[in-house]
């Protein structure tokens, strides 16, 4: 951390190496992964989530290659470096784009392109991208004298951004796969290459014809090159971290398990090593208050409709099991949406089975958790159904324990929902996924579809004071759920708990789509 100022200076929302070091920014140091990447390898891939720092990586790269040695002093690459060279860089960022139509990617490219034509003298020759970029290569390095560096950052933005639209994604897999087959074909020409991006998309690859890319998503050596460890925060963020232990009244060791809970717990390879959200941590520190910041930057629409249109247990997320195959890359219009969410952050390694080479996934942490589930709200219920969420009615209803009066609020939710949203709740399971998020949002223990050794329940809810066991019919009759609790005896698990138990059964009716009726039993 550059300290020569004595205020800490918190570099928010700039990615960009030289602004930080030359304006005394707060500055974890990373460039020691720096070193080690252009001493053993020549051609990488970086998965990792949005605002991990992904950029400001790619950045530190290209202040290297520009031989910017005086940005490095103080740091390790600064030592380890003893004979540093300068080359031309070619640095293309698809967050710039807006990837909504035909042209988006064209368009983005297009201007890239035009830039470093211009900056180097060099000819197009054509207006295919891929050609273009194949002749830029060759002709800055024939100007030059020396190889290119090549940084692609956020690199599949673009498919991201159209995973719902099958012929968009189509024509800007087209355009883009001739664009970085030229990291390939011009390999003669190339110094150094670096992609970075939340996915690695598999099917649909774009990569299909570079095949010499060292993916490093998931090597144990750089674990941690993105985001802060807890030795980091010791070392580089111990003022920031008294200040705000300060300010929330509490010792510094407290205020480091609150970090801990609310930002911690990102692991990224079979090696138990997190890290802490850099973006969420840095804003935390400046604006002095524990709140959601990653989630304040926008959580990707593609997530909640990948989730929606599959029908998938939102329950099942937090410990669900998938191998290392089916995590390290993504096809696009899969049935399976866990491997995109774990890409995308939401989803983090928890545990490793090497004997079976699978990964337990889970939320990585409290912010992550409640910010995902408040996210997905209205995607299952609607814009104004979500308007119209009244938390306080709800959270009052159920610690008195006013099941009646719950039940009557989500009656109240289920009817704002537009038909063109409540169609899905032909399927029970959305039902299910609606009550689930609802009682995440209040705060509330709840297991969806619980096993036990003579069923399933549908839903079990855990307050301070009670049990609710409940039972869901989709066209049946209240009675019949409530008749299924005591036959299966799904109470008995709860008897020793010292709580009160409730028995709720509820009718859901499909041609109303809205809760029909309901009956409660209260041991």
């Amino acid at each position: 951390m550059n300290m020569e100022t004595k205020e800490i200076i918190y570099p928010i929302g700039i990615q960009t190496f030289s602004e930080i070091r030359k304006g005394h920014y707060l500055y974890v140091d990373k460039t020691a992964y720096v070193y080690q990447l252009v001493k053993t390898g020549k051609y990488y891939f970086l998965s990792r989530p949005r605002r991990f720092g992904k950029s400001l990586l790619l950045s530190t790269i290209e202040s290297y290659f520009l031989g910017q040695k005086d940005l490095f002093e103080g740091l390790a690459l600064y030592e380890l470096e003893k004979d540093w060279k300068e080359y031309p860089v070619l640095h293309f960022d698809f967050n710039s784009g807006q990837y909504d139509g035909p042209e988006g990617v064209y368009a983005m490219l297009s201007d890239q392109l035009d830039a470093y034509e211009r900056q180097y003298g060099a000819v197009p020759g054509s207006m295919q991208l891929g050609n273009r970029f194949g002749r830029l290569i060759r002709q800055v390095h024939e100007q030059t004298g020396r190889q290119v560096v090549l940084l692609f950052d956020e690199y599949d933005k673009p498919l991201l951004e159209t995973i719902n639209d099958r012929p968009l994604q189509e024509k800007y897999r087209r355009e883009l796969k001739p664009f970085y087959g030229c990291v390939k074909t011009y390999d003669r020409y190339i110094q150094f290459a670096f992609f970075t991006g939340v996915t690695k998309i598999g099917k649909l690859s774009v990569f299909s014809d570079l095949n010499n890319l060292e993916d490093i998503s998931m090597v144990d050596e750089y674990a941690q090159i993105c985001g802060v460890t807890r030795r980091e925060i010791e070392t580089d963020m111990a003022e920031p971290v008294r200040r705000l232990a300060q300010k929330y009244g509490i010792s510094d060791e407290e205020m480091h398990l609150r970090l801990k809970k609310e930002y911690d717990g990102y692991r990224f390879t079979r090696e138990d090593a997190k890290v802490y959200n850099p973006y969420s941590l840095l804003c935390c520190f400046k604006q002095q208050r524990i709140d959601r910041y990653w989630f304040q930057t926008g959580t990707p629409s593609y997530l909640a409709h990948l989730l929606h249109r599959h029908h998938f247990s939102l329950w099942d997320l937090d410990g669900i099991t998938r191998k290392a195959s089916q995590i390290s890359s993504v096809s696009s219009f899969t049935s399976d949406p866990i491997p995109v969410i774990y890409q995308s952050g939401y989803l983090t390694i928890k545990e490793y089975n090497p004997t079976f080479e699978k990964f337990k996934l889970g939320f990585p942490n409290t912010e992550v958790r409640e910010g995902f589930i408040d996210s997905l709200l209205p995607y299952y219920i609607g814009e104004k159904g979500a308007e119209s969420f009244d938390v306080e009615a709800l959270l009052n209803a159920i610690n008195t324990g006013n099941v009646n009066g719950f039940i009557e609020e989500l009656q109240s939710l289920f009817a704002d929902i537009p038909y063109i949203d409540a169609k899905d709740f032909s399927y029970e399971g959305e039902f299910r996924n609606v009550l689930y998020i609802i009682f995440s949002i209040l705060g509330f223990y709840a297991q969806v579809e619980k096993q036990i050794n003579t069923g399933r329940i549908d839903l079990v809810v855990k307050t301070v004071t009670t049990v609710y066991v409940m039972e869901f019919k989709l066209d049946g009759s209240a009675d019949e759920a409530l008749a299924q609790i005591d036959s299966r005896d799904y109470s008995i698990p709860y008897r020793a708990s010292g709580k009160k138990i409730v028995k709720v059964g509820i009718s859901f009716s499909h041609a109303h789509r809205n809760i029909s009726d309901w009956k409660i039993q209260t041991m």
